[in-house]
């Protein structure tokens, strides 16, 4: 899938395991909040502003850096989408000023990942399906929620008129088609 940047593939770091920080774009870092409040790893990356999508964690708010707050549960029906426009257009700003955003959940998998997708899709113009398989490259274990999902196809349909990504029915009810092929041998408890 396309590269959000015009560096080489090859010239980006190695995909990051669970612990670490994975880089998204240039100016775009996901990972967990564990990894956020890892003040050494912070300021090893540059950052200059922390969106943190949490109800559960803190600001840090350390020295020179930014904090924006998306207090959102990782619910179905939290109204993330709310929030795509105001952080993809943070991340965008702090880019455009030689800064690096930072943006966290609890796990960095559901929150996170799809506010990074988000920003994907407005401002590197990828597909939805193109930014998620591009942010799970970086970062295997996101999996944004279903109602989040959801909120993604609505988003992508307002930015692009059409729809990479639909809702299918599986075992364990309605899913994103990008996960179709790994439900399909599943069971309802």
């Amino acid at each position: 899938s396309p590269a959000p940047w015009a560096a080489c593939p090859q010239d980006m770091p190695k995909p990051e395991a669970l612990g670490g920080i994975a880089q998204i774009s240039p100016c775009l870092d996901l990972c967990s909040g564990n990894a956020a409040a890892n003040r050494h790893l912070v300021y090893a990356r540059a950052v200059t502003c922390v969106v943190n999508a949490t109800t559960e964690i803190p600001n840090a708010n350390w020295p020179d850096i930014e904090y924006v707050k998306v207090p959102v549960p990782d619910l179905p029906h939290a109204p993330l989408a709310l929030s795509f426009d105001a952080v993809a257009d943070r991340i965008h700003q702090t880019g455009k000023r030689n800064g690096r955003t930072l943006v966290h959940c609890v796990a960095g998998v559901s929150r996170s990942a799809s506010l990074c997708i988000a920003y994907l899709m407005k401002y590197h113009r990828l597909s939805l399906l193109d930014a998620h398989q591009w942010v799970r490259s970086r970062r295997p274990v996101v999996r944004p929620n279903m109602g989040f999902w959801r909120q993604l196809i609505d988003y992508e349909r307002k930015l692009f008129g059409k729809n990479t990504v639909r809702m299918v029915p599986s075992p364990i009810g309605l899913v994103p088609d990008v996960y179709e092929k790994e439900t399909r041998g599943l069971v309802p408890l």
